[in-house]
């Protein structure tokens, strides 16, 4: 996430319909205006072929997990522990996590590839980006040298074509280092909606999270006519590098995969050229990222607002301040400059709605990107659980990672939110949430072809730090009108 030091903001996204040819109506997005009608959180790579033998002597196995009288006797327990008792004898969540582990027969990184977290062999430093080789020889397409990383700031989108004058009138503004046009839609990736953007590889790159910046092959691979994914879309969705994936816009095309790499821009997953956008029927020029890392970007959006459209909006896709509780620091989870004033945190009656609920999903199937009833990805199932305790939550794991205060490991309380780093392309970058119940064990939706499970806590490699929830600060950060 830009080298630790800015941050995304809220992440949601809100559908501007977009009419084109052949009848086929995609969808525009914009991060931080609304929440979701869906979402999708990435999980990490690397929890394949990890037994879950054994995960079920914690006592908490998934099956028959949801009969109404075993969910009454862990909630009982857990409500004893709740603001009145110890975490466990010694006090401590990490002794809990690792007696926890000890039961189910775990080590830490069996259980946090169970828990679909990414754990680095030996502690090495990740692949950062993969790239196959789609092209070769003097049909290599020509991309632009990368220069300068820039960070992505705003994001400018509309339902058709932006004026042709919106772009130099943007890049005119005070504070204004660069911007760039895209094109924007939502759309089918092998029978999956991803948000997908259509843009000039020389410039684009420019934009897009250092490593996959710095990646030349991929980029030239887009040029000529291959797509990029996020590198957790293509473990989760099994996705072959090198290989094609049925892609539907105006009409369907199969594209090769020319590499993994995270975009940088909030719940983008796929990138194509933008003459690869135009055949699939994608507005064409609907979108504007703009560059502005010293600006106020609350004036800058107030002025290029004035240069738009009324169907164009534009949203932020970083916190610039803390004094709302809208920033994370250096990619740990925790919203700062949070104050009393902020709180106060759930109360027990709502913890207690929040978490009967989340049991009762114990068993559903994992599916990227469900929020229920049904099928839940990792923060849909925190989003749907907190829903039903009349909490208000922002979709994705990065945007929940605001809702709150840090907490310390020793302060840990049944409903707090643990959080993690799964992402080898984007390190700092939090794509994983999961609830913590006490006693060491957390809930969560962890990968496809697990289902909602309670496992062992893990505090290891990969942990980003824990949340307690605090609904004004989490209505905020999801742009409810009630917050």
């Amino acid at each position: 996430m830009r080298d630790g030091v800015r941050r995304l903001r809220t992440g949601l996204w809100v559908a501007v319909a977009a009419s084109v040819t052949a009848g086929v109506c995609l969808s525009a997005v914009i991060p931080g205006l609304s929440r979701p009608a869906g979402g999708r959180d990435q999980l990490a790579a690397g929890s394949t072929g990890v037994s879950r033998t054994g995960a079920g002597s914690t006592g908490v196995s998934s099956t028959g997990a949801n009969s109404a009288a075993a969910i009454e006797r862990r909630y009982a327990a857990m409500l004893r522990s709740i603001r009145t008792a110890p975490l466990s004898a010694s006090g401590n969540a990490v002794a809990a996590a690792a007696a926890a582990r000890k039961a189910a027969g775990q080590t830490e990184v069996a259980a946090a590839q169970l828990a679909g977290l990414y754990v680095p062999a030996d502690n090495s430093p990740a692949s950062a980006v993969q790239a196959a080789s789609l092209v070769a020889g003097s049909g290599t397409p020509q991309v632009q040298p990368l220069t300068k990383v820039r960070p992505a700031d705003l994001l400018v989108v509309a339902p058709t074509a932006l004026p042709s004058s919106a772009l130099p009138a943007i890049r005119k503004l005070p504070g204004v280092t660069a911007a760039d046009l895209l094109d924007a839609a939502r759309i089918k990736v092998d029978a999956q909606y991803v948000a997908m953007l259509g843009v000039d590889p020389s410039t684009f790159r420019a934009f897009a999270a250092k490593p996959t910046a710095k990646s030349t092959v991929l980029w030239q691979n887009v040029a000529a006519g291959g797509i990029a994914i996020s590198y957790l879309m293509g473990q989760q969705e099994k996705i072959p590098l090198g290989g094609s994936v049925s892609v539907e816009g105006a009409r369907t095309e199969q594209i090769r995969v020319g590499g993994f790499g995270t975009v940088g821009i909030s719940g983008v997953d796929a990138v194509v050229s933008d003459s690869v956008a135009r055949s699939l029927g994608m507005p064409d020029g609907n979108a504007i990222v703009v560059s502005a890392p010293r600006a106020n970007l609350s004036n800058l959006m107030r002025q290029i607002e004035r240069r738009l459209p009324a169907s164009a909006a534009v949203a932020p896709l970083v916190g610039q301040s803390a004094p709302s509780g809208l920033s994370i620091d250096a990619g740990w989870a925790g919203a700062i400059g949070v104050t009393s004033a902020d709180g106060p945190g759930l109360s027990p009656a709502q913890t207690k709605a929040f978490l009967t609920v989340a049991l009762a999903q114990v068993g559903k199937r994992y599916v990227w990107g469900g929020d229920g009833p049904n099928v839940f990805d990792c923060s849909g199932l925190v989003q749907y659980s907190m829903r039903q305790a009349g909490i208000v939550m922002p979709r994705v794991a990065v945007n929940q990672a605001q809702t709150g205060p840090r907490v310390s490991l020793s302060g840990l309380e049944p409903g707090d939110l643990l959080f993690y780093h799964t992402d080898p392309t984007a390190p700092t970058y939090i794509s994983h949430v999961a609830i913590y119940l006490g006693k060491g064990l957390m809930l969560q939706a962890p990968e496809p072809g697990e289902d909602v499970q309670i496992v062992p806590a893990i505090f290891g490699s990969g942990f980003a730090g824990a949340v307690a929830v605090y609904p004004r600060i989490a209505a905020a950060v999801a742009a409810d009108p009630a917050g």
